[in-house]
């Protein structure tokens, strides 16, 4: 049996760790760590590093949150007002629920399932030290005391406390402090945190919901909502909004038309029920959970893993992706193209080569650059080194000091030299226009403090490095030129050499180019990122800000990155998009992960956020015609002498052949097109001219029936065909531009309803029409396309007059301020 983790409680006065007296810290050297029985025994005890909460929801979860719903309780309530009267018949709608509700189960499982075994293969793993050897293991097989070798682009699993070596850690994923902070033997690691630079050996301390990020996780889940898309916020404020004037309106309508109309208690009853359907869109959540769902599933078969669900909304509204030159335009893989001696007398190539031997003998391969150089320069060296300064984004060089030989640093020209760059501009220029990427070897004298260099630097030599060009890249940035996507080159190299290889990978507008060195207040860089496309010289800061400038300006910004320089601004794009092949800290800031680390594969998935929330947008709006049209119907039925006119049988016809089935169907069609504007505003522009046309045509069928003392039966008969040739026709208008599936789908929708009327009109108490009857039904059907144009006229209008009021008063304001 599983012992539980005996609790301790902590004295208010002591912040340190508090520590089982049953397993009391283990006391081990850095060399050996943990045996495999005392992780073993820590795992039995509950210590191990499992999460907080699982990557998903369980099936159990699944089935609970898609069985007890609010309108599920709605709808068991009016069954049973319904066998209350005996109208078994009208209960249709309850197994229409039903199936929407199995539908929804297992499509969201399928979906959990898919994501389960891509977070499986996603999944962070560490380097342990166990019995002496290093094993590399799942995070969350981790435990307490365990020696684990963080390195740069490590997320800290746990808390731990360094042992040996030093590393630069930046906090601003759980601190908000974004300055790089250097740790050393002693010092503590914060889970959340990532390492920039170096390598250390550190014994973990706190682990699971013990560990700080778990802590202000759990704290943030007690206090703040999950992050919802707009399109998901606004359905659930709709909900609201409907559940709040749903009960109070049915029970005033049944006692309007029971106490005041005398229709009797079944017929009260049956209408005010069919009243509050109409009112509730039963499938319309559902639909766009199912939808978002099989995206998900779509979006794995792309070997792509989805983080947050609400990023699929965010795709389909992607105006601007970022993305950086190393990996995403070019391969990964770097190559060492030349070495130029820039003093052969006083350095020869040799000597130059020798110095370099040594440099990268001692220096972590911790970045792509490292691994081309070292694999260049890969003679074995006995030079002795006392101190390695890791290269990182920020400083843009790396150092080392061999006691004997000399201080030697490597890295941007522009950063090592800073004012006495222009002695060699004219040498390394004519390389970064060629879209070689320029290192410089300096001799260095002066102490390396503090990530600066403030003595004599003597330029020794430049390597020309360079990477291959992505044989898909030109069509993929093609593809988002025409789709109207900008794209931004965000990147640490020369701007010049990142501008060359822009244009090569047929960037649109990438001869427009910036040292980010000279963008020094957060104007220039609000100006900058309006008037360029690529920017050089860039630290992980200013990428974070160009992101966020990007936004303020009403962008909707995609970012793609694979290193730890890339995580701040992955976490603050709309849409952050990592590639597996980068870096732990990348991959679990992002909200999508690419699993095969291609970039020609985002053209499908911004492909597929698009078709996913279009269609949704053009399914809900066939949903909210019949909402519309029911709640004002209801709504002007509490204050007229008429009854509700059709019963919740002929409702279940009409929503499943001009709702639910098209509905289902549509949200699987391609569509392409840019999503802009708010969700629910599209949705409502285009389901209110339908419920509008409704509600003129049957208010004139009840006073037709009204004048000419017609039965209920007639106005239901009559009320049911001209409701279902007004959905016809909305739905004739969403199928727009019609192809072969959507004319197959609006022909088996129109034919099924002839069928279900005339054949089957008995089973949905529609009467056969006198002949003066007749003809009245035909005028109204008449009236229907010219109503709807009208209303869609109507409509035209009053959005031109606000747009217009909207800008006139925008010009007003503006000169009133001038």
């Amino acid at each position: 049996m599983r012992k539980k983790k005996k609790q301790i409680e902590p004295k208010a006065s002591d912040q340190t760790e508090q520590f089982d007296p049953i397993l009391p810290k283990a006391q081990v050297s850095p060399g050996r760590g943990l045996s495999s029985e005392q992780a073993a025994q820590r795992m039995e005890y509950g210590y191990g590093n499992k999460p907080v909460e699982p990557p998903s929801k369980t099936e159990r979860q699944i089935v609970f949150s898609n069985v007890f719903t609010f309108f599920n309780l709605i709808f068991v309530v009016l069954a049973a007002c319904l066998v209350i009267v005996g109208s078994f018949k009208d209960m249709l709608f309850l197994l229409i629920a039903i199936a929407n509700t199995l539908i929804g189960i297992i499509q969201q499982i399928r979906s959990k399932r898919t994501i389960d075994k891509l977070t499986l293969l996603a999944s962070p793993h560490a380097n342990v030290v166990r019995d002496g050897n290093v094993f590399t293991i799942a995070t969350d097989q981790l435990v307490r005391d365990d020696v684990v070798i963080f390195a740069a682009g490590n997320q800290i699993c746990a808390d731990a406390v360094v042992m040996t070596g030093e590393v630069q850690v930046n906090e601003a994923l759980i601190t908000g402090e974004s300055d790089a902070i250097l740790k050393k033997p002693g010092d503590a690691l914060l889970s959340g945190s990532f390492v920039v630079s170096g390598k250390c050996h550190a014994q973990l301390e706190r682990v699971g919901a013990e560990s700080y990020a778990a802590k202000l996780t759990l704290e943030a889940k007690s206090n703040i909502k999950t992050r919802q898309s707009k399109m998901m916020a606004s359905l659930d404020k709709l909900i609201r909004v409907i559940g709040i004037t749903l009960i109070p309106l049915g029970l005033i309508m049944f006692c309007k038309q029971f106490f005041f109309l005398h229709l009797g208690l079944e017929h009260s009853m049956v209408s005010t029920v069919a009243a509050l359907i109409g009112m509730i869109p039963e499938g319309l959540y559902l639909l766009t959970s199912v939808a978002l769902a099989v995206s998900v599933i779509r979006l794995a078969y792309n070997k792509t893993l989805v983080h947050e669900m609400s990023c699929i909304e965010t795709l389909a509204r992607v105006d601007v992706l970022c993305v950086d030159k190393t990996g995403t335009i070019t391969e990964p893989e770097m190559k060492v193209n030349d070495l130029i001696l820039l003093d052969p007398k006083a350095y020869s190539k040799e000597q130059v080569t020798q110095v370099l031997d040594a440099f990268y003998t001692h220096m972590d391969l911790d970045n792509d650059t490292a691994k081309a150089m070292k694999a260049y320069f890969s003679a074995p060296s006995n030079w002795q080194a006392t101190k390695t300064v890791p290269f990182t984004s920020a400083t843009k060089w790396s150092a080392v000091v061999f006691p004997q030989q000399g201080t030697f640093v490597v890295g941007a020209p522009e950063f090592i030299l800073k004012d006495q760059y222009e002695s060699i501009r004219e040498q390394v220029e004519p390389h970064s226009a060629q879209g070689d990427r320029v290192l410089l070897l300096a001799a260095y004298q002066g102490e390396l403090a503090d990530g600066k260099l403030n003595g004599p630097i003597t330029p020794i030599a430049l390597v020309l490095i360079s990477n291959k060009i992505r044989e898909e890249a030109p069509e993929t940035f093609r593809f988002f030129a025409e789709q109207d996507v900008q794209i931004k080159v965000i990147s640490g190299d020369n701007p010049l050499t990142v501008s060359q290889v822009a244009q090569k990978a047929g960037i649109a507008g990438a001869d427009r180019y910036i040292d980010a060195t000279l963008l020094k207040t957060q104007e220039d860089i609000e100006t900058a990122v309006e008037q360029y496309t690529v920017f050089g010289r860039v630290t992980p800061d200013q990428k974070r800000k160009f992101v966020e400038a990007l936004k303020t300006a009403g962008h909707t910004v995609a970012m793609t990155g694979d290193g730890v320089n890339d995580v701040l601004a992955l976490k603050d794009a709309d849409c952050g998009i990592a590639m597996a092949s980068g870096s732990d800290a990348a991959c679990q800031a992002a909200q999508l992960v690419l699993l095969d680390s291609n970039f020609s594969s985002m053209p499908k998935i911004v492909m597929e956020g698009r078709r996913v929330i279009n269609n949704i947008e053009r399914a809900a709006s066939l949903f909210l015609v019949k909402n519309i049209f029911s709640f004002l119907l209801s709504v002007i039925s509490i204050f007229a002498s008429f009854p509700y006119p059709v019963v919740p049988l002929q409702l279940s016809l009409i929503s499943a052949l001009t709702i639910g089935v098209p509905a289902f169907f549509l949200a699987l069609e391609p569509n392409k097109s840019l999503v802009q504007g708010s969700f629910m505003g599209n949705v409502l522009r285009k389901a209110c001219p339908g419920g509008l046309t409704n509600l003129f045509i049957i208010l004139g069928v009840e006073l037709f029936a009204f004048a000419y003392g017609y039965s209920t039966e007639t106005l239901s008969t009559i009320a049911c065909i001209c409701i279902s040739f007004v959905g016809l026709l909305v739905l004739f208008q969403v199928c727009k531009p019609f192809d072969w599936k959507r004319t197959l789908i609006w022909v088996a929708m129109t034919a099924g309803m002839v069928v279900c009327i005339t054949v089957f009109g008995g089973f949905f108490s529609l009467i056969p029409l006198t002949f003066q009857e007749f003809l009245v039904l035909i005028v109204f059907l008449l009236l229907s396309y010219p109503t709807m144009r009208a209303v869609l006229w109507g409509f035209e209008k009053v959005e031109f007059a606000v747009h217009w009021s909207i800008k006139k008063w925008k010009s007003l304001r503006s000169r009133s301020f001038a």
